[in-house]
C-alpha cells in the first residue's frame, strides 16, 4: 500500500467507554483527584472533558469494571469511508450508532466494529463542543490533532492486535522496550497513528504468553499541559485515599513524566507531562531496555495482590483471547 492510501494522520483517539457501577468513586477519581471535569447526565451516566468537546470519558451503569469502547475521531469524511469499506470488505460486522448513543459520546454520529480483547471501536468525524469551557482542576490537559493519551493492553496474542491496528489505520511502530516486573520477561510494542508517540501500547510476556490482568485495557493515560498539573493531582489522588500503582518516573522511550493511579474499576490511569512529539522525517523504532530512565516505583504491592495476579495469568492460558482474524492480516511477528 503507497503512502497516498495511507491512512496514518488521519486517526487519533477521541473518546473512552467505561462500564461502572462505582459512579461516586469515579466522580471522586475523575474530577477531585486528577482534575476533569465531570457532568452527571442522569443515574446511568456520567461524562468527564478534558477540553472544549462534550465528551472524553463516558461512564454507563454495568458490571464490567471496565472500557468497553474506544472511539477514535477521523480526520475527514474521505478516510472516514476507507476505514468502513476495509471493515466492511473484509467481512466484519458494521452497525451504525443510535442517535441516544451518539449523544451521550458527544458525537454527531458514529459507526461500531468488533475489536481484539473484546473492546468495541467505534468512529466518528464530528465530535460536539460544550457551549462553556470545562471546569478542570489543572491548567489544562493536552488533546488537538494528536488526540488524548493512549491505552495500554497486555495480550497473549500481540501480533494480531499489533496487525489489527495497522490494518485499519496504518498504524506506525515506535518502538519497543523489554522490562522484567516480578520475574517475568515482557516486550511492550509502542504504535501510534499520528505525531503522538503511541495511542496504542501492547504488552506481552516471552515465550508462554500469559496476561496477568483481568481488565481489557491494563492503564489509560491522559496527558496534561503543565508539570505543576502532574504533580498537584499526584497529590490529590493520595489525599482523597486512592491507590497509587507507580510512583512518579520518567519513561525511557517517549521521555514523559508520569504517575499512575488505580481507578475505582481496577485498572490503571496515567497522569503524564511533555512526552516526545514524533518527527516522521527522522525517526526510527529501536528497543529500549526498561521501562523507566527513574522513578515508577511499585506503590503498596501486597502478596495478595500478586497471588491474584498469578491466579489470573494461569487462567489466561486456557482461555484464548478474542481477535478479529479478518481486520489482523496474518498478524506482525516480532521485530
Amino acid at each position: 500500500m503507497g503512502d497516498a492510501d495511507s491512512l496514518f494522520g488521519r486517526a487519533r483517539l477521541g473518546y473512552i467507554v467505561i462500564e461502572t457501577n462505582r459512579f461516586t468513586d469515579w466522580h471522586r477519581f475523575g474530577a477531585d483527584a486528577v482534575g476533569m471535569h465531570a457532568d452527571t447526565l442522569d443515574a446511568t451516566a456520567m461524562r468527564f472533558r478534558l477540553d472544549d468537546q462534550q465528551c472524553r470519558f463516558l461512564l454507563r451503569r454495568g458490571p464490567a469494571e471496565d472500557v468497553t469502547a474506544v472511539g477514535w475521531h477521523i480526520e475527514d469524511h474521505t478516510a472516514f469511508e476507507r476505514i468502513l469499506a476495509r471493515v466492511r470488505d473484509r467481512g466484519v460486522p458494521l452497525a451504525e450508532g443510535t442517535s441516544e448513543e451518539a449523544t451521550l459520546r458527544g458525537v454527531e454520529r458514529l459507526w461500531r466494529f468488533p475489536g481484539p480483547k473484546g473492546i468495541i471501536q467505534e468512529i466518528f468525524t464530528r465530535p460536539r463542543l460544550a457551549t462553556e469551557p470545562p471546569a478542570l482542576r489543572t491548567d489544562g490537559f493536552v488533546t488537538g490533532q494528536d488526540g488524548m493519551g493512549h491505552i495500554a493492553l497486555t495480550s497473549t496474542r500481540p501480533a494480531q492486535l499489533r496487525g489489527y491496528f495497522t490494518t485499519l489505520f496504518d498504524a506506525r511502530l515506535t518502538d519497543y522496550i523489554d522490562e522484567t516486573i516480578s520475574g517475568v520477561k515482557l516486550k511492550i510494542r509502542f504504535l501510534r497513528l499520528n505525531r503522538r508517540h503511541h495511542s496504542i501500547a501492547i504488552a506481552a510476556t516471552h515465550g508462554l504468553r500469559l496476561d496477568p490482568i483481568r481488565t481489557r485495557v491494563q492503564h489509560l493515560n491522559i496527558q496534561v499541559a503543565e508539570l505543576d498539573d502532574m504533580t498537584r493531582s499526584y497529590q490529590r489522588v493520595e489525599e482523597l485515599g486512592f491507590r497509587m500503582a507507580l510512583s512518579v518516573g520518567q519513561h525511557t522511550n517517549d521521555r514523559e513524566l508520569s504517575y499512575y493511579a488505580v481507578t475505582p474499576s481496577g485498572f490503571e490511569w496515567e497522569v503524564g507531562w511533555n512526552p516526545t512529539v514524533i518527527d516522521e522525517t527522522t525517526w526510527e523504532p529501536s528497543t529500549h531496555r526498561g521501562i523507566s530512565i527513574w522513578g515508577h516505583t511499585p506503590v503498596g504491592q501486597t502478596i495478595t495482590s500478586k497471588l491474584a495476579q498469578f491466579k489470573q495469568a494461569a487462567s489466561s492460558i486456557t482461555h484464548r483471547e478474542q481477535t478479529v482474524p479478518a481486520l489482523s492480516g496474518k498478524g506482525i511477528p516480532d521485530d
